[in-house]
């Protein structure tokens, strides 16, 4: 399949991405003159076009930055735009969006098209204030420095040298002191740039509680409700899921430690007994490198339909994929779309494990939101707030599972895979819950120390399942554990969306299960709405609600509950 790149009408086919030949385009629309609705339109596409274009130089800088964190040449190519093309394009920005605003035909536009456009960019002007541009470059800066540390990470084990996300297969050894040692191993590793990561971070919560006091806002927390245009929750909402997870999800994460504690002959459960397969059976192995991983992806997208699977194709043939781990490689992995391009990237780490399976598929959803909001009239139309993209993610993960057997050939590994997936969701939402109630507790107390901001970590940690395991001889480790997270550091605030998205994902497979046909249909229409409804009606579109209630997660619970117990 040949991705076809968007032709361009504003802009010059090729067009150097440095301010000299950029300004001239900005200036154009600044200066250009709206007489009717439909003059105003075009404006908008003319801008659109734009947008997108700097978009996908931006996307290309960071993709080639990530895929090699050592290399000095595309650090600073990245960190060119950041320093010296994105402060000078915000305050234009800025002007185009009073422009916008003030243009006499923007109330004559299609109100049902347009509201959420109009929204996000009053939002916008709200929110913009001139002494923020440097404060963000700078945080954008110090925010790359993470991907540097930790991209660096690696270590030794018996005598041959590991990435982290590769030395983490150890951990799934069914030799109790191999595992032990694995994990020792990794965790003095990342001990050793504790303090460097805690500098970093202290750093960036100083400059991100500046740009929310600039902008009017008592903290940063406020501050990026309103930045990621959550007008459906609010924070007591936040508060209400993390007590629902509490009470509805950790007695069964309990009751799981307990089995596992059981199964394994332990006395207690250390940190290196939590991923070993209580079955005694070696772990799952589902693929065999990198290119393995990717055609099985196909195939089992295929089996959805030929829609999916010939669009991972069509990313397979023009080299959209870069999968495996390695020494250099940021860490994580992400689906970064390209806008004009019309189709997105694969990054991620694999280590031949189950988990990079799961990855792939998630990352495969975003793919498939990608292609299908491709030719969206506006690229804003694209841009879904967090809640409804990892829905799309999150929901393929489950989805897929049906069509496993393309990685799992023996029936018993292919139930093993299942249930280790559903558990999975199950400990994703009290995750989701600690780290979302860090976050709100580190950006409404902006004056913390480190040694405070410890103590508040360990807190919240525990009681949402750190009792399951004993960490007495492992304090460090545990007072660390949040650094692992790169969101906390590259992308303050999101993360309550995996837990909305997760529940939402639950009630797609459900629909899915009951009637995959019509399931899969409202799915895909779900998701080619891009942004251009609300959460909940793009939500309701997929015949599923927005909801994050104590009794919703209780009856998206059970159902999975009921799914496990088929898998016995």
């Amino acid at each position: 399949m040949i991705i076809n790149t968007k032709k361009r009408n504003f802009l010059p086919q090729t067009l150097i991405i440095d301010w000299e030949t950029l300004e001239p385009f900005f200036t154009q629309l600044l200066n250009t003159e709206i007489n009717s609705v439909s003059e105003l339109e075009n404006w908008l596409k003319n801008r659109s076009e734009l947008e997108a274009a700097l978009e996908e130089d931006f996307a290309w800088r960071y993709i080639k930055m990530t895929c090699d964190t050592t290399n000095d040449d595309l650090v600073k190519a990245f960190q060119y735009f950041a320093t010296e093309i994105e402060p000078k394009i915000a305050p234009i920005n800025n002007q185009l969006n009073q422009k916008f605003v003030a243009c006499a035909f923007a109330d004559d536009l299609e109100t049902e098209k347009y509201f959420i456009y109009t929204r996000g960019i009053k939002e916008a002007l709200e929110l913009f204030r001139d002494e923020n541009i440097p404060l963000q470059t700078q945080i954008q800066v110090e925010q790359q420095k993470y991907q540097g540390i930790t991209g660096s990470m690696s270590v030794t084990i018996n005598g041959q040298e590991y990435t982290l996300e590769q030395a983490a297969n150890f951990l799934k050894n069914l030799d109790r002191q191999t595992r032990k040692q694995a994990w020792e191993t990794i965790t003095l590793r990342r001990l050793q740039d504790a303090e460097t990561l805690n500098n970093l971070f202290n750093d960036l919560k100083v400059l991100r509680h500046q740009v929310a006091v600039n902008a009017g806002f008592a903290n940063f927390r406020n501050y990026m409700f309103a930045a990621l245009g959550r007008f459906d929750y609010t924070p007591q909402d936040c508060f209400d899921f993390h007590d629902a997870i509490q009470k509805v999800i950790v007695p069964l994460l309990a009751q799981h430690a307990d089995e596992r504690k059981t199964a394994l002959n332990l006395p207690s459960l250390k940190p290196w007994d939590m991923d070993v397969d209580t079955s005694g059976k070696e772990a799952l192995k589902p693929f065999d490198g990198g290119q393995d991983l990717i055609d099985k992806s196909i195939i089992c997208f295929n089996r959805l339909g030929s829609f999916y699977g010939d669009r991972l194709q069509a990313m397979k043939d023009n080299n959209f994929f870069d999968v495996e781990s390695r020494k250099g490689k940021a860490p994580g992995g992400y689906n970064y779309p390209l806008a004009e391009t019309c189709a997105p990237f694969i990054f991620m780490n694999a280590a031949n494990s189950f988990r990079d399976l799961t990855t792939m598929v998630h990352e495969g959803g975003h793919a498939i939101h990608t292609f299908v909001t491709a030719n969206l009239e506006l690229n804003d139309f694209k841009h879904c707030p967090s809640e409804v993209a990892e829905l799309a993610s999150m929901a393929m993960e489950l989805i897929t599972m049906d069509h496993w057997d393309v990685f799992f050939t023996d029936a018993e590994e292919l139930k093993r895979a299942k249930k280790y997936q559903l558990r999975d969701v199950l400990k994703t939402l009290p995750w989701v819950a600690v780290v979302d109630a860090f976050q709100h507790w580190i950006y409404t107390n902006p004056n913390h120390t480190t040694e405070e901001r410890t103590e508040a970590w360990k807190t919240i940690f525990t009681k949402f399942g750190a009792g399951f395991v004993d960490w007495s001889e492992n304090e460090a480790a545990l007072e660390n554990l949040w650094q692992k997270q790169l969101h906390i550091f590259e992308v303050p605030f999101y993360y309550i969306e995996y837990g909305i998205a997760q529940l939402g994902a639950i009630a797609v497979w459900k629909n899915y299960k009951q009637n995959p046909e019509k399931g899969l249909k409202n799915y895909l229409d779900a998701l080619k709405l891009g942004y251009t409804k609300s959460m909940k009606e793009i939500y309701q579109t997929a015949g599923i609600s927005f909801d994050f209630s104590a009794a919703y997660i209780k009856e998206l619970i059970d159902f999975v509950q009921d799914e496990l117990k088929k898998l016995d």
